[in-house]
């Protein structure tokens, strides 16, 4: 058995009473004393704390020494306007693949020189693999020596402001370095709950103490990945390997306005990336499926896997629940999955749960709006 990997902030999870499980091969809190659903509440209320050192933070230096020539290269794997991104600014992409499926998401900032990719814990290892195509162009670094720090919600600017002064002044989508105690810290205000927040990328060695830091605040409160997961599907954003995977195209996974007018059909840039043949015609003529909303009218929450169907008996199988459970801020149960678009929202769809089928109601995504600062 491989032993599960631990993050710079494994000793605090521990002094602060966490029940750590495995996940994409590393131990991690899934929940703190606190509870999911006041962990939850506490990060729409105040601010929370994420521990996301596991997921991978890859740098790309262009070989010529010419940025644009990085921003060139990973145009060839993903759809996105890299060239375009200016520095001290992110921007959220896909690897896609030659069948047109989604082979991970990511975040892509322009750090001046280089470029510094945040891609998903599980698929860190084929992500770097995959980026060996463009290895002639760029020279690929996989940090392991930094960690990775969210804070989100609403006080989440006031308190990170004490430690970091200036944070105040970027915007959603912005990236600036601050120094702490001596340390250099990458900061992006952007995240994965739907509000406002950061991320900070630590040296290891003072993750522990920058953690404290924050901790130490009555505002803050540390998060784990079952509040994460609550969090996230409130504000409709889709989890690889749930949601999307290799069998699911951008149009398909809701996320076709990843892929701006310049990289689709009679854009400047157009193609050029994998699976462009079967992505951009797509996206021109529109998904026959397409990732949605969906309210279970009831109490009875409808989890990943749950078969989706067109009527209360016999009927058409549409498809399986990508993402489900409680939205504890929403106060009903919420779920996502791929529903035909000819399907309007409003109408009701059945859920087989346990041998019965249950109504369920097709809805807008996100089921709670974000509070990003633009």
């Amino acid at each position: 058995m491989v032993a599960l990997r631990q993050t710079p902030l494994h000793d605090l999870h521990a002094a602060r009473g966490a029940r750590m499980v495995p996940f994409a091969g590393w131990e991690m809190p899934v929940q703190y004393p606190m509870g999911v659903l006041a962990e939850h509440m506490h990060c729409r209320s105040h601010a929370g704390l994420f521990d996301v050192s596991h997921m991978g933070q890859v740098i790309l230096r262009p070989r010529s020494g010419d940025p644009a020539d990085a921003a060139a290269a990973l145009e060839t794997l993903v759809p996105a306007d890299i060239a375009g991104l200016a520095p001290g600014r992110q921007r959220y992409g896909l690897f896609t693949s030659d069948d047109g499926g989604i082979l991970d998401d990511l975040m892509i900032t322009n750090r001046g020189d280089h470029l510094l990719l945040v891609v998903n814990a599980a698929c860190t290892d084929q992500d770097l693999r995959h980026l060996e195509k463009i290895g002639d162009r760029v020279a690929i670094t996989h940090l392991t020596d930094r960690g990775l720090l969210a804070l989100q919600g609403p006080e989440a600017e006031a308190a990170l402001a004490r430690l970091l002064p200036g944070v105040a002044e970027m915007r959603f989508m912005d990236v600036r370095d601050f120094d702490w105690n001596g340390a250099t810290l990458w900061v992006s205000r952007s995240g994965y709950t739907g509000e406002d927040g950061f991320e900070i990328s630590v040296p290891a060695a003072v993750a522990e103490p920058f953690a404290r830091a924050l901790l130490d605040m009555a505002e803050v409160a540390p998060i784990g990945l079952g509040a994460r997961d609550s969090l996230r599907l409130e504000a409709g954003l889709p989890l690889y390997g749930h949601d999307m995977d290799q069998n699911t195209s951008p149009a398909q996974a809701a996320l076709g306005w990843s892929i701006p007018k310049l990289r689709r059909q009679g854009g400047a840039r157009a193609g050029g990336f994998p699976g462009a043949g079967v992505i951009l015609p797509e996206l021109a003529d529109g998904p026959a499926m397409m990732r949605r909303g969906l309210r279970p009218q009831g109490r009875a929450p409808i989890r990943e896997g749950v078969e989706i169907f067109d009527a209360e008996t016999g009927g058409e199988s549409l498809s399986r629940v990508g993402s489900g459970g409680f939205g504890p801020d929403v106060g009903a149960p919420i779920a996502m999955a791929p529903i035909p678009v000819r399907i309007a929202d409003g109408a009701t769809v059945w859920a087989e749960l346990r041998g019965k089928r249950v109504p369920v109601t097709v809805a807008p995504l996100p089921f709670r709006p974000s509070t990003y600062k633009r």
